[in-house]
């Protein structure tokens, strides 16, 4: 029986030293891990720092002038064309989204925001751009978009497919219309093929996107030709009238379409 039990502890404690060991090892390979994922969040950091730092620098100057120039108001509010040209960004979700540089470019700004500032004060103008945000981010995430940029009202929002985006700009002006909150969005569409370097968006399809939408009404959700050709399938959209533009920085006339839910009332 001396002989059992002393076998039985002599077995137990090489059991416990195993398990010691085992999770001291295990321990280390956490600790090595973490090391790993922060040398490589270090070196990200860095790339973005290096790739984005003249941009970042720039941007700050503007808005510290616009700040001292303007108030706090010019500062947060933003025009289409502003976040047109912060169309370079990184994002390794946008290169995943178009690995062949063909995606729908969404713009979006509230209407005479420097109004609406002006007239209910910079505190509560805060607060409704902070409510907009939410809610904008909300609709994009339900239809598979990514927020490329935002600045003050406005939003720059990529989508694989062109019917996603103008689904998603539908369901924002149909989400303002049951909550009138005294705000009216101008949404603009187009479909094209961007460059992609890297993990950056830019070119003159993205340009495009930004001339349609300043083109807008508020209220309503506007794209281009290409749009308009890409939605034949979709027959949860309908077209509701079209017109002719002259776009900044294009040449000729451009035919814009006004597009509405099958099932919203005319």
């Amino acid at each position: 029986m001396t002989g059992t039990l002393m076998a039985l502890l002599v077995l137990a404690a090489v059991v416990v030293g195993l398990a010691v060991a085992l999770a001291v090892q295990s321990r280390r390979l956490k600790t090595a891990r973490q090391e790993a994922d922060e040398l490589r969040r270090r070196l990200d950091t860095r790339q973005m720092l290096v790739t984005g730092s003249t941009k970042a620098v720039k941007t700050v100057w503007q808005t510290a002038n616009i700040l001292r120039r303007d108030g706090f108001g010019a500062a947060v509010r933003s025009s289409i064309e502003e976040l047109a040209d912060w169309a370079e960004v990184e994002r390794p979700d946008l290169a995943r989204l178009a690995p062949n540089g063909r995606v729908a470019i969404m713009f979006s700004d509230i209407e005479e925001s420097t109004a609406l500032n002006e007239r209910i004060g910079d505190r509560a103008f805060v607060r409704l751009l902070g409510r907009h945000d939410k809610s904008v981010r909300r609709h994009v995430d339900a239809h598979d978009g990514y927020v490329v940029k935002s600045q003050g009202d406005g939003f720059m929002v990529a989508f694989a497919r062109p019917e996603q985006a103008v689904r998603c700009g539908l369901a924002i002006q149909h989400s303002l219309g049951k909550r009138p909150n005294g705000i009216r969005v101008r949404i603009g569409i187009h479909v094209g093929k961007s460059v992609l370097r890297g993990d950056d968006l830019f070119g003159r399809n993205v340009a495009m996107a930004a001339r349609v939408a300043a083109e807008a009404d508020g209220g309503e959700v506007l794209v281009s030709s290409a749009v308009r050709d890409a939605l034949t399938e979709a027959d949860d959209i309908v077209v509701d009238g079209e017109r002719d533009a002259h776009l900044k920085g294009f040449s000729g006339s451009h035919t814009l379409y006004s597009v509405r839910s099958a099932s919203a009332s005319r």
